[in-house]
């Protein structure tokens, strides 16, 4: 059976916030979290509070378009590992409740993006807004969570990144 445009996002979206929950959990307890939220990788990057937000933002702006039905509002206000947490764990239960024919239904659907500059890009369709752009875009942010939590030190590792995958580790084989 063919993966969905709900499979291909949706899932993977919920799988990786709870990642970024583990990540935060693993800096909690090895770093400064008033420095590590402000951390950047360059002068000119959003800090780690930031991505963390805009990855929930690309998240539930995604499947609100996709639907057609407006994503609940977060301000950008969280100040510390808990809050960042909690919006996670808001955005995995609005990502719950989108029914997938709902969200699949809108495969069709012309997709616009307004920046608040004004500028946007229109897609012609969700599957190339998915794939071109809101996927993307969420791995982006969860990526440079990842990295500036390295980069300042937290023991966090490419298996942390893929955690979501230890069901399905096997051990290798031994030598004869």
């Amino acid at each position: 059976m063919p993966a969905t445009l709900h499979d291909s996002f949706v899932p993977p979206a919920i799988t990786m916030l709870g990642n970024i929950k583990v990540w935060l959990d693993k800096a909690a307890a090895q770093g400064n979290e008033a420095a590590l939220l402000e951390a950047r990788l360059a002068p000119d990057m959003h800090p780690l509070s930031r991505q963390i937000q805009m990855a929930s933002d690309a998240a539930k702006g995604a499947a609100a378009r996709m639907t057609g039905a407006d994503a609940p509002s977060m301000p950008d206000t969280e100040a510390s590992f808990a809050e960042l947490k909690a919006r996670c764990d808001k955005t995995i239960a609005y990502l719950q409740s989108i029914d997938a024919d709902a969200f699949n239904a809108g495969a069709s659907r012309d997709i616009v993006l307004t920046f608040p500059n004004g500028a946007g890009i229109r897609f012609d369709s969700a599957e190339r807004f998915l794939n071109g752009f809101a996927l993307p875009n969420f791995y982006f942010h969860a990526a440079m969570t990842y990295g500036l939590l390295r980069q300042q030190g937290i023991d966090v590792g490419k298996a942390d990144f893929l955690m979501h995958l230890a069901p399905f580790m096997f051990a290798p084989p031994q030598p004869a």
